[in-house]
């Protein structure tokens, strides 16, 4: 039975993921920065050491084989360019320890894992419209860590093709998640969904679909592609 390691599947995008994998029928490890039911285990990635103690905790649940690391974990909360200094540093390390640098270990373990036994393998990687266009002057710092994910699925996908390492990148924009929600109030509510031709944000189920998609059905010949949903708000 193929085995997925889900970050951040407790709530919005990652919850609906978890969900239509499940229905698929295969076997999914969840993750959640907190204690959240039997199947998920928990681990804060603002802790250098969570990425490696998830992989490890994971690996023996699974019995020993990870087919599939979707990296859906993510933060999102707004830093002001005029607070302390300590402060903008402080929450752009957070950010990006918790947006890239836990990704960039789980995949890096995940692809040891897969050259060692010799085996294909998948990472899908739930980024964001941010990494292309850039985000808010209050998120220099998620802009920055999505524009790297987007970098290191490319940087995967070229080194790894032969060895039928895949990797697959989604870059959702707005999504009607508690996250999203607090977001658009900040910047004015409704009235910047004129940003958005198709007039509407995604729903989670939509992107999980993507997701879903990428683990289990792509074509190992669209390894390295980066699939928008984004309701047209950035198309390249």
């Amino acid at each position: 039975m193929t085995c997925i390691l889900l970050t951040g599947s407790s709530r919005g995008i990652g919850a609906a993921i978890h969900r239509q994998l499940e229905q698929r029928g295969v076997s999914v490890i969840g993750h959640a920065t907190k204690p959240h039911g039997g199947t998920h285990i928990a681990a804060d990635f603002s802790d250098p050491a969570a990425p490696r103690q998830l992989w490890d905790a994971a690996l023996q649940m699974s019995g020993g084989t990870i087919d599939v690391l979707i990296n859906n974990a993510g933060l999102f909360e707004a830093s002001q360019l005029n607070q302390p200094d300590e402060d903008w540093s402080t929450d752009w390390r957070r950010a990006l320890d918790i947006n890239l640098t836990a990704a960039a270990e789980l995949s890096r373990q995940a692809v040891l894992h897969w050259q060692d036994k010799g085996i294909p393998g998948r990472i899908v990687h739930i980024a964001s419209r941010a990494g292309h266009r850039g985000d808010s002057p209050a998120h220099w710092h998620y802009a920055a860590a999505k524009g790297g994910m987007l970098a290191m699925h490319k940087t995967i996908a070229r080194a790894y093709a032969k060895e039928r390492i895949c990797s697959y990148a989604i870059t959702p924009g707005f999504t009607d998640t508690a996250m999203a929600g607090d977001y658009l109030e900040s910047r004015g509510g409704a009235g910047l969904l004129a940003d958005i031709p198709l007039g509407r944000v995604a729903e989670p189920e939509e992107i999980a679909n993507i997701a879903v998609y990428c683990a289990l059905d792509a074509p190992e010949s669209l390894t390295g592609a980066t699939l928008d949903a984004n309701g047209a708000s950035y198309v390249r």
